[in-house]
């Protein structure tokens, strides 16, 4: 049963991460990257607190020794880093395009793993990233040339989204080395407050009281994603394996594409098709089973 329960909890994560960026389409132009990551971070910050809180769990700076503050701050930068240049990045690119780029962040952590913590990876991990490789040749096949050949708005949209997967990467490793410290959920809540109280000198909260009703839902949707994705994430990682539950994650980048299509379909006077061949389908498939492939090579390593 808790195979089963783990299965379904990391297929809802999947699907909540893979129609984030859709939602938060609706959102550019009118409220800017870093005021939308200031509310999603408080917001979260706030729930998890209160949980928390009637659990008498709450965290304190000094569960860490000096060096584990440093990982904290660095994590903290990390994580607003691959949140704000996740949605600048939705500027240049369109959201199908967003969500298979980012699945180079596991890949990139799974390197620095090799790096810094002393990891070493097997055959199955070096071809799920070559064949991640593929697949984004694939994907972008019919803008190859944009990409290589002049620095335009997709080249630009590339580059950020990298600089995303890197940031992911950073908070990852060190995630890894804070968690030997603390809970998984006390250490979101030190990592959501700390990126709140960051955000807060540069974020526009009056901008909030402009939008639409439609751009407040998608707002709230992206919070209330954020709560439960995390928080469906965390208990999978609890009752599941891990390999296992980013294998059935990396399916992310499935579900922008379907979100998106029922997008265009249900409001095409609000969203606009992306116009991929069937070769950046075929892409998209392929850097997701890469993306599984090492996953689940990680769990062969652990045998």
């Amino acid at each position: 049963m808790r195979p089963l329960y783990g299965f379904w909890l990391s297929v809802l994560t999947a699907a909540l991460w893979g129609m984030l960026p859709v939602a938060m389409l609706l959102l550019l132009g009118k409220v800017d990257a870093i005021t939308v990551t200031w509310v999603r971070f408080l917001f979260s910050a706030i729930c998890v607190g209160v949980f928390l809180h009637r659990k008498r769990q709450l965290p304190n700076l000094g569960m860490l020794d000096g060096s584990r503050r440093v990982m904290l701050a660095v994590a903290v930068l990390a994580l607003l880093g691959n949140f704000i240049l996740y949605l600048i990045g939705l500027d240049y690119l369109n959201p199908e395009a967003t969500a298979v780029l980012i699945q180079l962040a596991p890949i990139l952590l799974l390197l620095g793993s090799v790096y810094f913590n002393d990891e070493h990876l097997t055959v199955t991990e070096w071809a799920g990233a070559f064949v991640l490789f593929v697949g984004l040749l694939l994907f972008f096949n019919q803008r190859l040339w944009h990409l290589f050949g002049a620095l335009g708005n997709d080249t630009l949209g590339v580059l950020i989204m990298l600089a995303a997967a890197v940031s992911w990467s950073i908070y990852g490793l060190m995630q890894k080395r804070l968690l030997q410290a603390m809970g998984s959920i006390q250490l979101t809540l030190m990592l959501y407050g700390a990126g709140a109280l960051a955000l807060a000198v540069f974020a526009s909260p009056l901008v909030l009281l402009e939008m639409s009703a439609v751009q407040t839902a998608a707002l709230l949707f992206g919070c209330l994603n954020m709560v439960f994705g995390y928080g469906a994430f965390t208990e999978a990682l609890r009752v599941w394996q891990a390999a296992k539950v980013s294998a059935v994650i990396a399916l992310a980048p499935v579900f922008t594409i379907i979100a998106m299509k029922v997008a265009v379909w249900g409001w095409p006077d609000v969203f606009v098709s992306s116009e991929l061949n069937v070769l950046a389908y075929v892409g998209a498939l392929v850097v997701v089973a890469g993306s599984m492939l090492a996953a689940l090579g990680k769990q062969r390593q652990s045998h």
